[in-house]
């Protein structure tokens, strides 16, 4: 059991049953009144974020969640399929728990699958991901104006914005967290 003390950013605590992930976390101490705590939690089932306050004292319940490497194998369009790198077991996973993490991923790319007491919550990908742009308008020459963007559509399918010189066939590294270009590959 956890104290509200001892609460920080990303610990994962069991509240009213639910699981959720601590997003942020503020300690208040008014005059003469007795702390509170303020917490803005995710709940990792669900996706969706709320705030609480508790009275100092509190205490909460840490969950252990499991996380292991698997590596991405196909889809069948509603289900995405892995390979337990470990143990051969290819756990399925509904679209719906992946979220936007479809868009970066590419068959064998190797990720985290986080699940508590055997049941899936999220899959994990690397901070950045390395993936090819299949269609972009061509960069004209003299098109320089400062920090010019055109649009991209990469293996996924994601299309993001990119630089004027990229080009068809390139190589693009894409924060994972944000969906957007960092630099050209090779």
């Amino acid at each position: 059991m956890l104290d509200t003390g001892e609460l920080r950013k990303g610990l994962t605590i069991l509240v009213d049953g639910e699981l959720c992930k601590i997003i942020d976390y503020e300690h208040n101490k008014r005059g003469r009144g007795t702390a509170n705590v303020r917490l803005t939690l995710r709940n990792l089932r669900t996706g969706a974020i709320t705030e609480r306050t508790f009275m100092a004292g509190v205490k909460f319940e840490q969950a252990f969640l499991d996380r292991r490497p698997v590596q991405y194998l196909y889809n069948d369009g509603a289900t995405y399929y892995f390979m337990d790198t470990e143990t051969f077991e290819q756990p399925a996973v509904p679209a719906e728990v992946l979220g936007e993490a479809v868009h970066f991923l590419r068959e064998n790319d190797t990720v985290e699958l986080v699940t508590y007491q055997g049941e899936i919550l999220d899959v994990e990908l690397p901070p950045s991901v390395v993936l090819r742009v299949v269609h972009t308008a061509p960069g004209v020459r003299g098109d320089t104006a400062a920090n010019a963007t055109k649009p991209a559509t990469l293996e996924t399918g994601l299309t993001i914005n990119v630089p004027l010189f990229i080009n068809e066939g390139d190589l693009v590294r894409v924060d994972t967290r944000t969906g957007e270009y960092l630099t050209r590959v090779g």
